[in-house]
């Protein structure tokens, strides 16, 4: 192995382990991967206590969207444990107050029985237009949104909603940093990753061209190569 630190993985909103799956052989053949389970409830703090305690000691952490609010509030609680940092289409700014006004009528209408129906509208936002029919992709999307369910699905807005501002850690953060992000995000402005690139000394910004919210899936290879660069930083 070229490199035997241990990889953490954290998933998005909705999302599960499956997010990654393109990703996971290249990183394995690397050093062991671990996929948190972000899905049980609680606030940013008590999600990323949560995956801290069943970490290894010292590890190299990724995450993508969600999985990035986390990843920088582990970063928050353990900086010393955090041999790398990766954060895919996300963003350190706190949640803006018309963004939870919509949350909370999503988080409704999840109450009420619409599960399949939020995700189905969540999923044209997700991906590159060019991408929107494709079934492959769709399909992927809703057995995510089956693995998490709707009850942490509620639990993972909330959080979100609640989560802190991010951008005075980015100035303590010394590891090596990636910051990956797309020209077609219309989940996570791209002008976020450039704030946290531009916050962070020495970290890499990679945009990937012709792609929407779920780089991993929709360019699998580009994210592939990127992380694999970033093991080597």
């Amino acid at each position: 192995m070229l490199n035997s630190l241990p990889v953490v993985l954290v998933p998005g909103l909705a999302c599960s382990p499956r997010i990654y799956d393109p990703q996971i052989p290249a990183l394995w053949r690397q050093g062991p991967v671990f996929i948190a389970n972000h899905a049980r409830g609680g606030d940013m703090a008590a999600i990323a206590r949560r995956i801290l305690a069943e970490a290894p000691l010292r590890f190299a952490l990724a995450g993508h969207s969600m999985g990035g609010y986390i990843v920088l509030e582990m970063f928050r609680q353990a900086p010393e444990r955090v041999a790398r940092l990766a954060l895919l289409n996300t963003s350190a700014r706190p949640e803006a107050p018309e963004v939870s006004e919509k949350r909370r009528a999503m988080i409704a209408e999840v109450k009420q029985g619409g599960y399949r129906a939020v995700m189905d509208r969540m999923f044209a936002n997700f991906v590159h237009p060019a991408l929107a029919r494709d079934e492959h992709l769709h399909r992927i999307v809703l057995d995510m949104a089956d693995d998490v369910g709707p009850d942490a699905f509620v639990w993972q807005v909330e959080a979100i909603m609640t989560r802190a501002d991010s951008r005075p850690t980015l100035a303590t953060i010394k590891c090596p940093t990636l910051v990956l992000t797309s020209d077609t995000d219309n989940m996570v402005p791209t002008d976020a990753s450039v704030e946290i690139a531009n916050g962070i000394a020495g970290a890499k910004l990679v945009t990937i061209q012709d792609c929407g919210h779920l780089t991993q899936l929709e360019k699998p290879q580009e994210v592939t190569d990127a992380l694999l660069d970033w093991l080597e930083m």
